[in-house]
C-alpha cells in the first residue's frame, strides 16, 4: 500500500507485517469455521510469540511501554494490513480491541499502581481486558445517561449495575467499568472509569450475547454482566473522579481510527475476493463474470470508494496526531460513518458476486457481513456521528441548536 503518509520507518515495517500475515495467518483462515476456539487460541499463542520475536510486539504504544512509538497515522496504516487476516491479525499482535483502547487509556491516565498491577501483564499478553460502559436500559449512543453506581465507602467503592456488550468478558481477567461516583454532579462529571478483576465476588458474568445468531467466544465475545455490591479499592480509579465522560471520549476518538482502518483492511480483503471470482467465473463457455457491465460497475466503485476511506481515515489521524482528537470531532465523526457503510457496501457486492456461495461459509464473507454489520451502530450509531457533525456546522453559520433545547 502506497500512501503519502508511509513514514520511512513505515516504509521498512509494513512490508515485514505484511509478510507476517501473508505467511503466517492468512493460511489459518480455511479452517476458522470448523477450528474449535481452544485450539484457535493455542495456535496463535505460538505466532504471538513469533511476533514478539520479530520486534512487531505492541507497534501502537509508546517506547516507554515496549511498543514502536507509532503515531496514529502510522499504526492505522499498520492495522490495515493486519485486517487483511481479518480474525486473527489484531489479537496476534497484541492490538485487538477493547485492549487497545484499554492499554491507551491505563497508559495515559493511569497510576503508577494501576500499570504495575493490570498494564504490563496486559503489554505482555499474559492477559486480557473487557470494557463495561453499555447499559441495556439505557440508550448507548448518550454515555451520561448511566444507571451503574460507584459508591464510596472508605477506601473502597461498592459497584452495582447492570452492563452488556461488555466487549471481549469472556476470559478476560479485569474490566474497566464506567460507573456514576458523583451524582449531584453536572452530566458530563458523573461519571468515572474504575478497574474491576473479573474474579471478583460481586462480578457476575451472565452470558455471552449473540450476534445475528452466532455466540462469540473469547476476544470475539460480547457479554452481559452484573455488577452486585462488587467491592474494589479506591485505588482502582483511572484518572480522577468525574473524569468518565472525558476519559471515554479520549477512548473513542483514537479506537474509532483503529476500528476504520481495520474495516478498510476487510474492505480490501472482500474487494481481492470479488476481483478473483469476477476474472475467473465462467457463466458460458468463454465469457468471465467479470466481462459483464454491472460488475465492472461494482469493482471500480469499490475501489474509489475503498481508496477515498483511506484518504480520509489517514488525514483524521494525521490531524489528532498534530492537535487532538477533540479538535478534529467532526472529522472522526465523518470517517466513522463513512466508512461503516463504505465497507458493507463492498461486502455485500462481493457477495453478490459469489452468488450463492457467497451467503455460505466457503468464503469468509458471509461471516465477515454477519460482524460488521454492527459496525454503523458501536462507537456511536450513524444517525448520532451525522447529527453532531451537523450541528456543529450549523453552529459554524451561527445557528446554535444546542442553545435552544
Amino acid at each position: 500500500m502506497e500512501s503519502v503518509f508511509a513514514t520511512e520507518r513505515l516504509k521498512e515495517l509494513l512490508p515485514k507485517v505484511k509478510a507476517f500475515v501473508e505467511e503466517e495467518l492468512i493460511p489459518l483462515e480455511k479452517e476458522h469455521t470448523t477450528r474449535p476456539f481452544k485450539q484457535t487460541e493455542k495456535i496463535l499463542a505460538e505466532k504471538r510469540e513469533k511476533v514478539k520475536a520479530l520486534g512487531l510486539w505492541n507497534l501502537h504504544l509508546p517506547k516507554a511501554e515496549g511498543g514502536q512509538g507509532l503515531t496514529l497515522c502510522e499504526f492505522g496504516q499498520v492495522s490495515e494490513i493486519l485486517s487483511l487476516a481479518p480474525y486473527y491479525g489484531q489479537y496476534t499482535f497484541n492490538c485487538q480491541a477493547p485492549d487497545i483502547g484499554n492499554t491507551e487509556l491505563i497508559s495515559r491516565f493511569a497510576s503508577e499502581k494501576i500499570k504495575e498491577q493490570f498494564l504490563h501483564p496486559l503489554l505482555e499478553g499474559k492477559i486480557r481486558s473487557c470494557f463495561s460502559m453499555t447499559e441495556p436500559e439505557f440508550a448507548g449512543s448518550n454515555p451520561t445517561r448511566l444507571a451503574t453506581t460507584a459508591v464510596r465507602e472508605g477506601d473502597e467503592y461498592v459497584i452495582n449495575g447492570h452492563k452488556w456488550f461488555t466487549s471481549s468478558a469472556d476470559g478476560a481477567a479485569f474490566a474497566v467499568v464506567m460507573a456514576v461516583t458523583n451524582p449531584e454532579a453536572k452530566p458530563h462529571e458523573r461519571a468515572s472509569m474504575i478497574i474491576v478483576p473479573t474474579d471478583n465476588p460481586g462480578f457476575r458474568f451472565v452470558r455471552n450475547i449473540p450476534i445475528f445468531g452466532e455466540t462469540g467466544e473469547g476476544w470475539a465475545s460480547h457479554a452481559e454482566i452484573n455488577y452486585v455490591n462488587c467491592r474494589v479499592p479506591v485505588t482502582n480509579l483511572i484518572g480522577q473522579e468525574g473524569m468518565g465522560f472525558r476519559l471515554a471520549q479520549e477512548r473513542l476518538g483514537p479506537g474509532r481510527i483503529h476500528h476504520c482502518m481495520r474495516w478498510i483492511g476487510i474492505a480490501e480483503k472482500a474487494f481481492d475476493l470479488m476481483c478473483q471470482r469476477a476474472a475467473t467465473r465462467e457463466l458460458e463457455e468463454g465469457v468471465m463474470l467479470g466481462e459483464k457491465q454491472f460488475i465492472q460497475g461494482f469493482i471500480a466503485e469499490s475501489r474509489v470508494e475503498i481508496d477515498a476511506a483511506r484518504l480520509l481515515v489517514l488525514r483524521t489521524a494525521y490531524n489528532i496526531d498534530q492537535v487532538g482528537a477533540k479538535a478534529v470531532r467532526d472529522q472522526v465523526s465523518g470517517i466513522k460513518f463513512y466508512v461503516a457503510n463504505m465497507v458493507l457496501k463492498v461486502l455485500d457486492r462481493s457477495i453478490q458476486v459469489h452468488g450463492g456461495m457467497g451467503l455460505t461459509d466457503e468464503t469468509m464473507l458471509a461471516n465477515l457481513y454477519q460482524h460488521e454489520r454492527g459496525a454503523r451502530i458501536w462507537d456511536g450509531a450513524d444517525e448520532v456521528h451525522k447529527q453532531s457533525m451537523a450541528l456543529n456546522i450549523l453552529k459554524s453559520y451561527g445557528l446554535d441548536i444546542r442553545k435552544k433545547r
